[in-house]
């Protein structure tokens, strides 16, 4: 039996670059305090981030780019920062001509590093200039005024990596142009940017590199400090201090019963409102609160416990205490209702009978008691006294246990990054892939950004795609400018030179990452092709990997021979026939050759007379490590050296894998590498199932990355293995010299509860959700995908502490255990019939790294990360 408790525990946050020591900051304000509202109270920051004038900053606003002033102030508790449009002002001569904007104001302006007073140059916002008489207009701009709560925020990343930056440099090109202004504002040692959930950015400009790496160095600091202090609070506890500036509106830091209408409706729980006023009531006389205090409000950890004790009284089954009972009886010795457990029971009756997990002693339940005894829960009156801590916890700590990352369907040994595992040749490991990692969006019409490729590598692939052409002239030095852009589409053109100095980037920032692949579908004449080769090597460095003879004989590197490198996979120079195989000669590809030919009409010159096979420039050769080849035969395939590789349509694995081919397919992969990508009927970029693919042994299993589908969520949870390092080592039956039938396995699942629920996109405003979960088995069998689904009954208007059927039991026949993913996602039921039911959250688990017993599913969003709305 699997109980899947639908919890949201904790994910990590990797910090930019960080120059400003600590004595910049000056003292911390004081020492942390007991609960997690004043978790931030000890970080050192400048005073300036309080300051009622904000720093001042440049954010890039969308759709456009424009470049426009703002200021930014963080709340004395530390969690929010708050974006507010700011009178930028310029200066005018004494003829009443307006000049040059002023210089942009410097984050330290109203104090510098080591604290001293204010520098009178910049009393009005901007420098003096003595050699003219100025005066002031001002200029208002239309920002809109945004918050940003310290959990939301993803990662942050210097530098201009956005899509919106890229926008705003496109922009300023323009106007430079126009007005013949020389040197571009916008320098990209003072930009940076914020993200949040994977997907969206907050871009912002200082007025010079060192203020910016005291900007990132706080930013740093409270994002490190905020996650390390949540690994210590209950998911209330969490929930609440996330909401709570949105739902305490005056300010009061209290919750009054106006108020305590807002915060149910935002974590997603009706109370009817005739009801509202009796719970308020309620729980103020059981407080023995004074009408005083009641009109006044309830403090925060006040409202923890009201949440706790609304969500317990609503609960008519309540399957936590009723597990609680049947593991460990109702009554104890001396016949009291049971409300703590001890040590032993724990360990005997619990972990290692119902969860299966064997290897667990009396030490692993010691410290995980002392890891639930540090928890901030609600404050209910069944705490365990101090002198009992070392040998029982509360029935509230059992399930905060339960709901925690420790009790994660997914097994955490499986999840772990392994060293040890990574020295195998390339070849025994599937390796998450990304098929034309440049598009944001439709194969013919969308927009091309460099951003995609940071996106992509932060999201866990290590093999990214490249569609490169020639483009025009450098207006300077009038060298060749490979371009990257889907050929002979409408689709938007970006520098191959801007995306390996992003990819230059991320190494150096993850020098440990391990080996990216540059999958290079090559479609440039020979100027251009040493243009890319001198790019490669002038902005890599030793960053990328150059093979020699020796590394071309024998099997193939290993990733942790390749740790740090960027490989590219394209063609030998020896290798340079007829044979090379691309993207565009897939079978399924015919098809969109006639769609594509409609939209030739803006295709530049060199496109239309690009020939279908273009000659290999020894110096981009001499880079390259795999080279890809034309498929005929696998006994002619599998003798041909290990560095060369084929590539497939997805059409085409289904076809091979029908013709019973799939032994010597299997076979192939153990010492050779094989890619496969998307039909080019997938215009809209959506994705096939990589479930095929894998089962027979396929490494390179590209997927449309931008388009968060149920198939890119299959490919998010087989990479959560090994540490999401973009790297997992197959199963042993793929490694097998022998054919050899695949493993099968029977599910039984029942759907307990679930806790915290977000709304639809994380969003803070909407009705209440009535969530379902979809269980959804990807798997293969005799060289067929199968799929199979089912789902609960949705609970109306509950995603705070919603409880599905609690007898339903769902069965599931597993055909190959070594291959398969079991998907979970919680949808909201959409009453209407014009509307389709709206996606909340998923989290998919391989059957392999699956554990038994009652457990807790950490639910991701769209773009598998956990902060903000999703992080509890």
């Amino acid at each position: 039996m699997f109980g899947s408790a639908a919890s949201m525990p904790r994910r990590l946050f990797n910090s930019g670059n960080k120059q400003t020591t600590a004595e910049d900051l000056g003292p911390p304000q004081s020492e942390a305090k007991s609960n997690f509202k004043s978790a931030l109270d000890h970080v050192a920051v400048p005073t300036v981030f309080f300051a009622p004038e904000g720093i001042k900053l440049f954010k890039v606003s969308p759709p456009k780019g424009k470049l426009e002033p703002c200021t930014i102030v963080l709340s004395r508790d530390k969690f929010i920062l708050s974006v507010q449009p700011r009178v930028q002002e310029q200066r005018q001569d004494s003829n009443g001509g307006r000049s040059s904007p002023l210089k942009r104001p410097s984050i330290l302006t109203l104090r510098n590093r080591s604290g001293a007073s204010v520098d009178s140059s910049y009393s009005n916002g901007g420098s003096v200039d003595t050699g003219s008489v100025t005066s002031y207009s001002s200029i208002s701009t239309t920002s809109v005024h945004v918050t940003v709560d310290i959990g939301s925020i993803d990662r942050i990343s210097s530098g201009q990596n956005t899509l919106l930056f890229e926008k705003a440099k496109q922009r300023e090109k323009r106007q430079s142009i126009r007005n013949m202004s020389g040197v571009p504002l916008m320098e990209e040692k003072r930009c940076f940017s914020l993200l949040f959930r994977g997907a969206k950015s907050l871009d912002l400009m200082v007025d010079d590199s060192g203020d910016r790496e005291q900007f990132l160095f706080v930013m740093g600091n409270l994002v490190s400090e905020y996650n390390k202090a949540k690994s210590k609070v209950g998911n209330e506890v969490l929930l609440l201090r996330y909401i709570w500036n949105d739902v305490d509106r005056d300010n009061s830091d209290t919750v009054n019963e106006k108020e305590m209408v807002d915060l149910l409706n935002r974590i997603n729980f009706e109370i009817r409102e005739k009801n509202h006023v009796a719970v308020y009531t309620k729980f103020c006389k059981t407080k023995g609160l004074t009408r005083e205090q009641r009109k006044a409000g309830l403090t925060f950890d006040q409202c923890v416990t009201l949440l706790h004790k609304t969500k317990r009284d609503d609960w008519k089954v309540k399957p936590v205490k009723q597990l609680f009972f049947d593991l460990f009886g109702q009554f104890m010795s001396n016949m009291k209702e049971r409300k703590k457990v001890s040590r032993d029971s724990f360990l005997n009756k619990f972990l290692l009978t119902v969860q299966g997990e064997d290897n667990r002693t009396m030490e692993d339940v010691a410290r995980i008691f002392a890891r639930l005894h540090e928890l901030e829960l609600a404050d209910v009156s069944n705490k365990i006294e101090e002198k009992e801590r070392e040998k029982y916890i509360s029935r509230e700590q059992f399930e905060a246990y339960l709901l925690s990352r420790d009790n994660d369907l997914f097994n955490p040994k499986r999840e772990r990054y392994n060293k040890s595992g990574m020295s195998k040749p390339l070849s025994e490991y599937w390796i998450s892939s990304s098929h034309n990692t440049y598009l944001t969006g439709h194969q013919l019409t969308g927009i091309s950004g460099v951003e995609m490729y940071s996106k992509a590598l932060y999201r866990g692939c290590r093999c990214l795609e490249l569609d490169i052409w020639d483009g025009g002239r450098d207006e300077f030095t009038g060298s060749p400018v490979p371009i990257v852009y889907h050929g002979h589409t409408m689709t938007s053109k970006i520098l191959f030179e801007d995306i390996i100095t992003a990819l230059r980037t991320f190494v150096l920032l993850h020098p440990k990452t391990y080996p990216i692949v540059l999958s290079l579908e090559n479609h440039c004449s020979m100027p251009y092709q040493q243009a890319m080769a001198s790019q490669l090597r002038t902005i890599l460095g030793n960053l990328l990997y150059i093979p020699d003879k020796i590394s071309l004989q024998g099997p193939l590197p290993s990733p942790l021979q390749l740790r740090g490198k960027v490989v590219l996979k394209g063609r030998r120079p020896d290798d340079a026939g007829d044979d090379y195989d691309t993207e565009e000669e897939a079978e399924d590809d015919d098809q969109l050759t006639d769609i594509m030919s409609v939209k030739t009409d803006k295709a530049t010159p060199s496109d239309r007379a690009s020939p279908k096979y273009v000659k290999i420039a020894p110096e981009l050769a001499r880079l390259t490590l795999f080279h890809g080849t034309k498929f005929s035969s696998w006994a002619k395939s599998s003798q041909a050296p290990n560095h060369h590789m084929h590539s497939f349509s997805e059409t085409r694995v289904s076809t091979l894998c029908k013709r019973k081919q799939s032994h010597h397919w299997i076979k192939y992969n153990q010492t050779h590498i094989s890619r496969t990508f998307p039909s080019g009927k997938r215009i809209d970029s959506s994705n096939y199932s990589p479930i095929l693919a894998w089962s027979v042994g396929c490494q390179m299993v590209a997927l449309n990355t931008q388009t968060p589908d149920e198939a890119l969520r299959v490919n998010d949870g087989r990479f959560r293995e090994n540490g999401s390092v973009g790297y997992v080592l197959k199963p042993s039956l793929l490694m097998m010299k022998v054919e050899t039938e695949a493993r099968t396995t029977h599910l039984e699942i029942q759907i307990l509860s679930g806790s915290c629920l977000p709304k639809p996109g994380g969003l803070s405003d909407g009705d209440c959700v009535n969530p379902y979960v979809k269980m959804s088995l990807f798997d293969c069998h005799d060289g067929r995908e199968m799929y199979s689904t089912q789902s609960t009954n949705h609970v109306t208007n509950n995603g705070f502490a919603p409880i599905w059927n609690f007898n339903d039991s769902y069965h599931f026949d597993v055909r190959n255990s070594a291959v398969a993913v079991m998907q979970f996602t919680v949808m909201n039921k959409v009453v209407s019939l014009t509307k389709d039911d709206e996606f909340i959250a998923s989290a998919s688990v391989p059957i392999a790294c699956m554990r038994q017993g009652i457990r807790s599913v950490q639910l991701f969003d769209e773009n598998m990360t956990r902060s903000g709305a999703f992080d509890f």
